[in-house]
């Protein structure tokens, strides 16, 4: 689907006092932020910070209150299907590969809305093995059987064959060496210069500043600051704003 005019000029993402709940626990006060097309926006914190809870709520996979726009029009709430199938695509925490699959079965499964035999199909998985050519050579080997770093590369791959028009992941990083960990940042920097918006929400942030064009800043539920990687010098920036509101 072609973006119309009014939707072009409009930012790719916008959250309007979002919030959510697990059981009685206020796990996101209402947030507000922004994703302006073509950016690539970190959203950094320490665990427990209701990361992984925000992007769960912009899914609808966490029930929560607020409004989300995506390309100017509300998304729908608490239906995770249809705000994949408005070109929302959440690659999360863990990976989640169908370790019994094959590679090949597991690309499959993020294009199920596509027939095997469209053109469309055949357009994605090319770009999906240019972009990630281990999977290529990986097609018919069980998704159990790859080490992490491929694991990772495979969930993207699946992500990008849903055909995202924004793509969030969950710490893509986590669990990874370091060498690894870059492979997959580069990645989304690759994908993210082809024009595709990413949030990404991570841990490792010196790595994330490195490709960020803002970062979100949260701690104990709420984003404490937006900055530019230029004004994070040091860790101890980063602890300067995250330490300050443990206790508010």
């Amino acid at each position: 689907m072609t973006p119309s005019p009014a939707q072009s000029s409009a930012p790719v993402l916008t959250v309007r006092g979002l919030s959510a709940r697990y059981g009685n626990v206020l796990a996101l006060r209402p947030v507000d932020l922004h994703l302006e097309r073509g950016e690539l926006v970190a959203v950094l914190g320490p665990n427990g910070a209701g990361k992984s809870t925000l992007l769960r709520a912009l899914m609808g996979l966490t029930p929560g209150s607020g409004r989300v726009e995506f390309e100017g029009n509300p998304l729908p709430r608490n239906d995770p299907r249809a705000v994949t199938q408005r070109g929302v695509v959440l690659v999360p925490e863990g990976r989640g590969v169908f370790g019994p699959m094959t590679v090949r079965e597991n690309l499959e499964l993020g294009a199920y809305l596509l027939k095997r035999n469209s053109g469309e199909f055949s357009a994605r998985l090319d770009r999906v093995f240019a972009l990630l050519p281990r999977l290529r050579d990986r097609q018919t080997q069980l998704a159990g059987s790859l080490s992490g770093g491929e694991q990772q590369m495979l969930a993207i791959g699946r992500a990008m064959m849903a055909g995202p028009r924004l793509l969030l992941l969950d710490e893509p990083s986590l669990g990874l060496a370091p060498r690894l960990a870059a492979e997959i940042i580069g990645t989304l920097a690759t994908l993210n210069q082809q024009g595709l918006p990413v949030l990404l929400v991570e841990q490792r942030a010196p790595m994330a500043l490195k490709i960020a064009r803002r970062a979100y800043l949260m701690a104990v539920g709420r984003i404490v600051a937006e900055v530019t990687p230029d004004e994070i010098a040091s860790p101890h920036d980063l602890a300067r704003y995250y330490f300050s509101h443990e206790s508010v």
